[in-house]
């Protein structure tokens, strides 16, 4: 039953050492039984994920990535891929900018929001690192015939030190893990301490589609909010009132734009002219400067945020944070 859990990582009882067979010198074929146990000390090891769980038996070497988030957790360990999907659906053409240069030794499949059965198999992987991609239990079940496979953990975007600490279990390396996500935890630390005006500061997150509308993020647990909130930052208040901001995103009307206002507006316009909305120029944000226009890529940065990708974002915005924090 496809289901939502609570992460949960357990290494189970490391397996028994095998026996030595023994030679008549009791060395060639001893050391290869000794090398084999080492091999699965610490395995296996059980995930626990949004379709049930999965069990790793031995430490995985040929690993297939279906979204960013997996990608970004495993390069950020040290490893790469064997293949990566690039998903054109979600205008995904070429690697992320916080991923240049590391996956040089990695093969990139290209999909356009199907799942790709034949190209991840051929790959022979012996883990699969899925996501949004697998969107029901058979498509889990598909994939889990290939190799054993983890997908999304929970039923919302997961948070990225879990990914990262997954990671550290499976591939026998808790402790790395644990200094990544300190590492990583402690670039927005030291951020908010030397941002200490973005306290109690307001923020809007919104996509402004012409001709369709502003979609703003209401949901105080969304993926992007995290971002801001560690910096001490807050939704504005009058967004998290808005009929249906539950669901994570409301869709504003181009005469609501007032519902914009806050201390920081962050934007995606894709190209498209925010100023010929009405009441645009009246915004606080517009007035004080602190308005930043992301771009596209800049937006699965921090939507789905990543060990990767949050330090990256952290060095976009920051001109525009540090003018929110001296106002």
């Amino acid at each position: 039953m496809w289901r939502a859990t609570r992460l949960v990582v357990a290494a189970l009882v490391a397996l028994a050492a095998l026996a030595a067979c023994g030679s008549d010198d009791g060395t060639a074929e001893g050391s290869e039984d000794g090398d084999r146990a080492e091999q699965q000390e610490g395995y296996p090891v059980t995930i626990e994920h949004a379709a049930g769980e999965t069990t790793i038996e031995q430490r995985p070497e040929r690993i297939v990535t279906l979204n960013q988030q997996w990608t970004d957790a495993l390069l950020a360990l040290g490893e790469q891929p064997v293949a990566y999907v690039l998903d054109e659906a979600n205008l995904e053409t070429e690697p992320y900018p916080w991923q240049e240069g590391l996956l040089e030794d990695a093969e990139a499949i290209t999909t356009n929001g199907t799942i790709p059965y034949e190209e991840i198999a051929s790959y022979e992987p012996d883990l699969i690192l899925a996501n949004f991609l697998v969107t029901d239990e058979s498509e889990y079940e598909t994939l889990s015939e290939i190799a054993p496979t983890i997908p999304n953990l929970s039923e919302v975007v997961d948070d990225w030190q879990d990914h990262v600490e997954v990671l550290g279990e499976v591939l026998g390396e808790p402790d790395e893990a644990a200094e990544v996500v300190a590492e990583v935890e402690g670039e927005l630390e030291a951020m908010a301490e030397e941002l200490p005006g973005l306290e109690g500061k307001t923020f809007t997150f919104a996509n402004y589609i012409e001709g369709d509308g502003i979609y703003v993020v209401a949901d105080p647990e969304d993926g992007s909010t995290g971002f801001f909130t560690a910096l001490g930052m807050q939704i504005a208040p009058q967004v998290l009132e808005l009929e249906g901001a539950d669901v994570g995103r409301v869709q504003l009307s181009f005469e609501q734009v007032e519902l914009l206002d806050a201390d920081f507006i962050g934007i995606l316009t894709q190209g498209a002219d925010p100023s010929a909305l009405p009441g645009w120029d009246n915004l606080r944000a517009v007035r004080n400067g602190t308005v930043h226009e992301f771009e596209y890529t800049d937006v699965v940065g921090i939507n789905t945020p990543s060990a990767l990708s949050l330090p990256y974002v952290m060095d976009v915005v920051r001109p525009t944070l540090e003018t929110v924090a001296a106002g």
